[in-house]
């Protein structure tokens, strides 16, 4: 039977994740990829999960493992009050919806706001997951301009004034893929922008929690709460299985984020959620997350140190003070395409910068680095391979 009639339209903005299809390829025996964004396992509280599963079974019952509030788990979203209000974020756990994971929560989005041609505006270069997330629903991108600092106030202006905008996608901290974080005179500036021209803002902060230096920043919400939604995970300083996201959103919109829940999945997982719960109320995080920087710091320094001894004087890279990625970008004009084979074969991946960029002739000389899943030697000698393979390009 020929199937491909039966797809709608929307499926031809569809397509498999880059970055996944990347990790197929390399994740053969000996590959050191430096290509995912992934959480190292030694991150995971495994010490504590037999506990905090006791915790949940002795607490909850049978009641962990029944049908429950689309909304989320009233116990997770009443830690989640306390925990956001460490950031800033003021909220009632009514306000708080719990997604599948950030993914669950950007599709939840993209289902209730875009329509066909309708304008989003994100940054250039952009989270990938969020391209595909919206891709469906078959929007129009309209690209912002950014620096070393991260999203630049006068393109938001720009494209706020010359566009008529549904909504802005932003990852302020620790962005995936530069690293860069917006800093605190920058913030308020799009808060100020965002009020002026009463624009709605996604702000994505799956990664603010793995902060190695430098001094905690005011998020987006905290100085635009009626202009902002706000979206967190507990993937990276918990378990990314559990799948445990969360939104925080104006009380209209929430409404309706509920209602696009209710028809897709009825809740997230009772049980992981109460997992979750635990977790917070129980102050497990607070002694947790000071190992799961420990862990990453030096595998960040690692990576940076190696990239100032191997790769060439034409790259340039940043210098974050926190969460899991580095930014490269190589001279204008070069195309890493080739790079990214000759490093393959010698068992080091990346992921080519083009792809979080959503116009596709962006980004050409461009890459993403991860440094959570390798120690630090091992990084070292994956960055010497590949400012190996990098000066044979120039050359």
């Amino acid at each position: 039977m020929d199937y491909k009639h039966l797809l709608a339209d929307r499926t031809q903005r569809m397509s498999a994740s880059a970055i996944r299809e990347i990790l197929k390829v390399v994740s053969l025996p000996g590959m050191i990829s430096l290509a995912g964004g992934i959480p190292a396992p030694e991150s995971f509280p495994m010490e504590i999960i037999d506990q905090l599963t006791r915790t949940v079974l002795k607490k909850y019952g049978s009641s962990a493992f029944q049908y429950d509030l689309t909304e989320g788990f009233m116990p997770l979203r009443k830690a989640l009050v306390t925990h956001l209000s460490k950031k800033g974020v003021c909220t009632e756990a009514e306000r708080i919806t719990i997604s599948s994971g950030s993914q669950g929560a950007l599709d939840g989005i993209g289902k209730l706001l875009i329509s066909k041609r309708d304008k989003v505006a994100v940054e250039a270069p952009t989270y990938l997951g969020a391209l595909q997330a919206f891709n469906p629903y078959e929007p129009d991108y309209v690209r912002m301009d950014t620096d070393d600092d991260g999203l630049i106030p006068e393109s938001l202006d720009d494209v706020l004034s010359h566009n008529d905008i549904k909504f802005v996608y932003l990852v302020p901290t620790f962005q995936n893929p530069t690293g860069r974080t917006l800093p605190l005179a920058r913030r308020k500036q799009v808060a100020d922008i965002l009020h002026k021209h009463q624009a709605l803002l996604f702000e994505d902060d799956p990664y603010g929690d793995l902060r190695f230096s430098g001094n905690e920043l005011p998020t987006i919400q905290s100085l635009a709460p009626e202009h902002v939604i706000y979206a967190g995970t507990l993937s990276k300083i918990f378990a990314p299985g559990l799948r445990i996201g969360y939104l925080v959103a104006p009380k209209f919109i929430s409404h309706w984020l509920v209602l696009s829940k209710q028809g897709v999945d009825l809740h997230t997982s009772t049980f992981n959620q109460a997992l979750a719960a635990e977790y917070l109320e129980g102050g497990y995080l607070q002694t947790h997350l000071p190992k799961i920087i420990e862990l990453y710091r030096p595998r960040q320094q690692a990576m940076l140190k190696a990239l100032e001894q191997y790769f060439p004087k034409e790259f340039h890279w940043a210098h974050p003070e926190g969460g899991m990625f580095i930014w490269v970008e190589g001279p204008k004009g070069f195309n890493l395409e080739n790079a990214y084979k000759k490093a393959v074969s010698r068992n080091v991946a990346f992921v080519p910068g083009r792809y979080f960029y959503s116009h596709p002739d962006e980004g050409l000389e461009t890459m993403r680095l991860n440094f959570t899943m390798f120690d630090e030697e091992t990084l070292a000698q994956a960055i010497k391979t590949l400012g190996e393979v990098l000066k044979e390009e120039l050359a």
